[in-house]
């Protein structure tokens, strides 16, 4: 039988090391999800994030009832939870969306005394104990008109965004998306560089505290 020589083997071993690592640098790759959302209720701001860069960040509303996930409190939930629906499509800016379905009525911005979820949908589904219940409570990402109101916590449980902003992020984000609800201030803002759109249109349906 031949033996092999010391060089020989030597050189097997640094192939098998180099491909074994390359195997986990794929995997570490793959489990970073290529684009999160991260919400920061301190400052009333939505940052869009790819490839762990804060690209975008967009004014948003949380929950003048403060935080929480009980039912009926209509407090905006903390922590991490995912994008389990995305309803509105190709719907214009102002689209009525009653009951997850377009109503036939287009609102303008600041429209007198009206104030329905708008344009878009990003419905949102717990993803750790204290927010278990936001999928059932039918907590949103969604567009309203009364845009004036952005910046501040005006909601009842969901996240308002101006029209413009929610079709952005709608068009950004797949379904399964990870969105990070958090009371401090969101991370500084690295370089920003044009984020990458991944349209992607998903279906689903429930009930809507606005």
């Amino acid at each position: 039988m031949n033996s092999v020589s010391p060089e020989r083997f030597l050189l097997t071993a640094i192939l098998i090391f180099i491909m074994a690592q390359n195997v986990l640098d794929a995997q570490g790759t793959e489990a970073r999800p290529p684009v999160e959302i991260m919400i920061s209720v301190a400052e009333q701001r939505l940052a869009l994030v790819e490839d762990g860069v804060v690209v975008k960040r967009f004014p948003v509303s949380t929950s003048k009832f403060g935080l929480g996930d009980n039912f009926g409190s209509y407090k905006t939930p903390l922590g991490r939870l995912r994008v389990c629906g995305k309803l509105g499509g190709e719907l214009p800016e102002g689209a009525v969306l009653k009951h997850r379905n377009f109503s036939g009525e287009v609102l303008l911005v600041n429209a007198r005394g009206r104030d329905p979820i708008v344009t878009r949908i990003l419905w949102l589904e717990g993803a750790e104990p204290c927010n278990h219940n936001a999928r059932n409570r039918c907590i949103y990402i969604h567009g309203t008109p009364q845009e004036r109101s952005i910046g501040k916590a005006t909601s009842y449980g969901c996240v308002r965004m101006r029209s413009r902003d929610v079709i952005q992020i709608f068009d950004a984000v797949p379904v399964g998306t990870t969105v990070t609800i958090i009371t401090k201030k969101l991370p500084q803002i690295q370089k920003a560089r044009p984020f990458k759109l991944v349209v992607s249109h998903g279906a689903s349906t429930k009930r809507t505290p606005g």
